[in-house]
């Protein structure tokens, strides 16, 4: 870990980037194994700041497209100097996949915190966004993110509540979700204030749910997810959907009056969708 911190140190992280640089060889070895690269895997690998865990992806993939916005970053990954790395300066919410690549993609990130659901929904497509270019590139995703938010990616209905939510829904509903490991914060540098864990996102070639209107479903979600205090009800009738309906759809679904929606599985709201 020493030396990683060393060079790490040297290196100016900068704040409002989000920078924080992974610095435990355990923890990197271990993204590269859970990644099951091969030969013929071409990764795009998500803000490698410094190139702690590029320079061993570099050895097991026939190719790394690394994405990174951080000019001074970039120099750093430019000594690598490995034939089989191509450096892109560009902001990933602003690419689009099909341009870096023809084929296939794995997509490795440690990502900058404040932006991991805007990276998700940008990966995946929103839920009503059945052809989106970028999904179709991908094969699975691992993800470096809070604790908290990997707990909201693989959150159910059971969950802790304020864990389900509609990065949950958004998640699950394009990739199967599963936690791979939890990271303390001292494998960082800067050591963040809070604990990390790495998640794997293996994407879907269908939707979770097979829905007539997608759009409908997303406004039922987003409805029952935007005043978390209030009864699903109540929700739903301040976005204005039909009260009747409402109390009809509760009726078939045998659901309590004073439910929340926190407290619906994805496939019981795909039912209210159909029936609102």
């Amino acid at each position: 870990m020493l030396d990683y911190l060393q060079r790490a140190k040297f290196f100016k992280t900068k704040k409002r980037l989000g920078q924080n640089f992974l610095i435990n060889p355990d923890v990197i070895s271990d993204i590269i194994e859970f990644a099951k690269i091969n030969k013929d895997d071409v990764i795009l690998e998500i803000g490698p700041g410094v190139g702690f865990v590029t320079e061993q992806l570099i050895k097991h993939a026939q190719k790394v497209i690394a994405v990174e916005l951080d000019e001074e970053a970039i120099k750093e990954l430019e000594k690598l100097n490995a034939p089989n790395l191509e450096i892109i300066h560009k902001d990933i919410l602003k690419t689009e996949l099909s341009d870096l690549h023809d084929g296939k993609l794995k997509v490795v990130a440690n990502i900058p915190y404040y932006i991991t659901t805007p990276i998700i929904a940008h990966l995946l497509g929103e839920i009503d966004d059945l052809t989106n270019s970028n999904r179709s590139k991908i094969t699975d995703i691992i993800l470096m993110v809070q604790e908290e938010v990997a707990r909201r990616i693989v959150a159910t209905e059971n969950s802790a509540s304020k864990q389900y939510g509609l990065l949950t829904i958004l998640s699950q509903f394009w990739a199967d979700c599963s936690i791979l490991k939890l990271v303390g914060r001292k494998s960082f540098y800067p050591a963040p204030k809070v604990n990390s864990a790495l998640v794997l996102m293996k994407v879907r070639k269908e939707p979770l749910l097979n829905l007539s209107d997608y759009s409908y479903f997303r406004r039922v979600i987003k409805a029952a997810f935007s005043q978390r205090r209030k009864t699903l009800k109540n929700c739903l009738l301040s976005a204005g959907f039909d009260k009747n309906k409402i109390n009809d759809a509760i009726l078939k679904l045998n659901l309590d009056q004073n439910i929340r929606g926190e407290k619906l599985s994805i496939e019981q709201f795909g039912e209210l969708s159909k029936l609102l």
